[in-house]
């Protein structure tokens, strides 16, 4: 298998900042995509290309797409695709500064920057409502399997599809229930992280057991908590082979095939939505052979 994108295998980082661009200029774009490939590691910064930058480079990626709106049971999800996400792992607030710098720099004469968002690690690994995240994650060598393309197809093999979506937290209205509705709507009891047999179907543990889809629907979480001077939530972040775990979660949440709705959507919203293809890497560079892009 050829090298994966190391930093998505990984556990999350202390701190991290997510950047989405979006392509001005395909002319340029190859000579800029080179010059991110020299300055990025595939460990702290992982790299995904939406779908248009995929077509725009005549690339051939089987399975890429564009994150699609949802409607159901009244509640809306929406897609704001960009053509370019980095993801930067790491634990301290300037180098993540100075690193942004460089890579927008490097990026400029094809891209301009769409979004910036910092995100952090809360306490162990969880939700800013205090609940873990990512209990029922698959590790080792599932975690592999979950999220990492095995393809013979050129520039495939060790890559990875991500779903990238933004939630805002209302968490006055979190606050205002009680500790049993809390534990209700997520499933699991807060004191120790154990699932709540007798929770209602709607609490999100029995709305996304991923073991319980058929084909079984395991993703790579990698969320993390984000914050600004008003608002604040969860960067949640899937990878996987393809994005049909994803979508099959998803379509579970908004009730799509048995009118339950997932009672997550009582106190969080989606507010972005995308979708990336993570191409492989060889001895820590980015491979692009896929998109057409050859080592330079």
């Amino acid at each position: 298998m050829s090298q994966i994108q190391s930093g998505i295998l990984q556990d999350i980082p202390l701190l991290a900042r997510y950047l989405t661009f979006t392509l001005e200029n395909i002319d340029t774009a190859p000579a800029a995509l080179a010059e991110l490939r020299d300055i990025v590691d595939t460990q702290d910064t992982v790299v995904g290309f939406g779908v248009s930058l995929v077509d725009a480079l005549g690339g051939n990626i089987p399975g890429i797409r564009a994150f699609p709106a949802w409607s159901g049971s009244g509640m809306d999800i929406p897609a704001t695709q960009s053509s370019l996400w980095c993801w930067l792992r790491g634990s301290d607030r300037g180098e993540l500064l100075h690193r942004s710098r460089h890579i927008e720099k490097a990026l400029a004469e094809a891209f301009s920057l769409e979004s910036s968002t910092d995100a952090f690690r809360y306490g162990t690994g969880l939700d800013l409502t205090g609940y873990e995240d990512g209990t029922e994650n698959p590790v080792d060598d599932d975690a592999v399997d979950a999220a990492i393309v095995n393809s013979t197809d050129e520039g495939m093999n060790g890559s990875s599809f991500v779903a990238v979506q933004q939630w805002l937290h209302n968490m006055d209205g979190f606050e205002d229930m009680t500790t049993t509705e809390q534990d209700h709507t997520i499933g699991r009891r807060i004191t120790d992280n154990e699932e709540i047999d007798d929770a209602p179907d709607s609490a999100h543990v029995k709305r996304t057991a991923q073991e319980d889809f058929d084909p079984e629907a395991f993703v790579v979480r990698r969320s993390m908590p984000w914050m600004d001077d008003e608002y604040a939530g969860l960067v949640f972040v899937a990878f996987g082979k393809s994005f049909d775990a994803f979508e099959a979660l998803l379509n579970r949440m908004l009730g799509k095939d048995d009118g339950i709705v997932d009672a997550l959507f009582s106190f969080t919203t989606p507010i972005t939505g995308s979708y990336f293809w993570c191409p492989p890497a060889n001895d820590g560079r980015m491979d692009l052979t896929a998109l057409g892009l050859q080592e330079g």
